[in-house]
């Protein structure tokens, strides 16, 4: 199930699920920084619940287990983290990367190297991303983490 209602939106996150795990998260870590200040997290509190047990899960892990846990989010692994993700709510999916952005943010999470840049082949995509309105920004990420987690 997708969120997307317009065709750029649409064609962005088909052009997101064409990178490799990696560099999908760190798309994720870098559209977060650069709409950070304008979230307002309103969630339910059954899916803040729900995504806040699957933080606390993967944020117990150890920072290199932490890593693998997204990864396996991402690229829908077999793995109980990955399971534990595709049962939230669309909600409670946006909410848990939230979490692990911010704990990114502090430290609490294992973070993108700070010399990592993205591949070349992003630029364009990067620049499509940047060119939506906050809402089509908001869609677009609900409707990539949408389809993660175990298949």
């Amino acid at each position: 199930m997708t969120f997307t209602s317009d065709s750029t939106t649409k064609e962005s996150v088909q052009q997101f699920r064409r990178f490799d795990a990696d560099t999908q998260l760190a798309l994720l870590w870098f559209g977060y920084l650069d709409i950070k200040d304008q979230l307002t997290p309103a969630n339910q509190t059954s899916a803040q619940d729900t995504a806040a047990a699957l933080y606390d899960t993967i944020a117990a892990l150890p920072k290199e287990q932490q890593l693998q846990a997204q990864r396996d989010i991402v690229a829908g692994a077999n793995s109980d983290v990955s399971h534990s993700y595709k049962a939230l709510s669309s909600s409670g999916k946006l909410d848990v990367w939230l979490r692990l952005a911010r704990a990114m943010e502090d430290g609490t999470v294992t973070q993108v190297p700070s010399d990592y840049k993205l591949p070349e082949e992003t630029n364009d995509f990067v620049n499509k991303i940047k060119g939506l309105d906050f809402e089509q920004r908001i869609d677009f990420t609900r409707s990539a983490v949408q389809e993660m987690g175990a298949k």
